[in-house]
C-alpha cells in the first residue's frame, strides 16, 4: 500500500504521520487489494479536516470528516473508511447478487 499524506495550511509532524498510518493499516487487514492511499490533512479556522481517497482495483473510495480535533476527525474518518472498504468487499464476494429464481425452481 502507498500512503501519501500531504497537508494543507499545516506542517505534517511524524507523530501525525505515524497516527495516520496505524489508523489506515486497519484497510489493509480487512482488503488486500489496496494500490494507494492519498491523505490530505488540512485546517480551515477552527475546523480540522480529513480527506483520504482510496484506489482499488476498479474502484476508488473517498472519505471527509471533519472535527475540532484533527486526532478526532482521523479517528472518524478511519471508522467510515472501515464501513465503506468492508461494504465494498461484501459486494465482491456476493455471487448471488441480480439472480432471479426461475419459474420452475420456485416450485
Amino acid at each position: 500500500m502507498n500512503l501519501q499524506v500531504s497537508g494543507h495550511h499545516l506542517e505534517i509532524t511524524p507523530a501525525l504521520r505515524d497516527y495516520v498510518t496505524e489508523k489506515l493499516e486497519r484497510v489493509t487487514r480487512h482488503f488486500d487489494h489496496v494500490i494507494d492511499v492519498n491523505a490530505i490533512l488540512s485546517v480551515e479556522k477552527l475546523k480540522q479536516k480529513a480527506e483520504v481517497t482510496v484506489h482499488l482495483s476498479g474502484k476508488d473510495i473517498y472519505v471527509e470528516s471533519v472535527d475540532e480535533d484533527l486526532y478526532a476527525a482521523i479517528d472518524v474518518l478511519a471508522d467510515k473508511l472501515d464501513r465503506q472498504i468492508q461494504k465494498y468487499k461484501q459486494k465482491l464476494q456476493d455471487h448471488h447478487r441480480g439472480e432471479k429464481l426461475s419459474p420452475s425452481a420456485a416450485e
